[in-house]
């Protein structure tokens, strides 16, 4: 009888090690995916002249990528410099595995471009970050340029302007 226990015991723990292993295993599997957006180029120095017309505001710009496959809503969604001019996204979805441009002057919104409609340049040329965060203000990513920047977060390194 004591060898039945035991061995009805030993089944019964492991059917329970089994069902709570079970659903951690399937959580895993359901992660490669996660929702990623990142900064993943910045031209902060509009090439040319720089009198502030609309081609030459335009020509300095933020590229965001979505590096996952799911559409990710940046609606509420910030971008921001270091001394607080700040672009919030409206109303935009961010395709899987695209990328959208946000030009810092005029211009109409489509799939792939974003203006900020300003009149002055928003990224110094000489040293800057651009910070994104979502919709509850919680860091996404950032990028820094110039020499005096060791911010936390996930950084891209050296100057990089396309």
């Amino acid at each position: 009888m004591t060898a039945r226990r035991l061995s009805a015991a030993a089944l019964a723990a492991a059917a329970i090690v089994g069902a709570v292993a079970l659903p951690a295993s399937a959580a895993d599997h359901a992660r490669p995916d996660r929702m990623r957006v990142e900064i993943s180029a910045v031209q902060y120095d509009s090439p040319g002249r720089e009198d502030r017309s609309r081609r030459s505001l335009n020509k300095e710009w933020v590229e965001l990528t979505n590096t996952s496959r799911r559409t990710v809503n940046l609606d509420g969604w910030t971008l921001n410099n270091e001394d607080g001019d700040t672009y919030t996204f409206d109303h935009y979805r961010l395709e899987g595995r695209a990328t959208v441009r946000i030009h810092t002057g005029r211009g109409h919104d489509t799939d792939s471009d974003l203006y900020m409609d300003r009149r002055n340049y928003v990224w110094d040329n000489h040293s800057d970050t651009a910070t994104l965060r979502n919709d509850h203000a919680r860091f996404i990513d950032d990028e820094s340029w110039g020499g005096r920047h060791h911010h936390g977060g996930r950084h891209h390194g050296g100057d990089r302007h396309h």
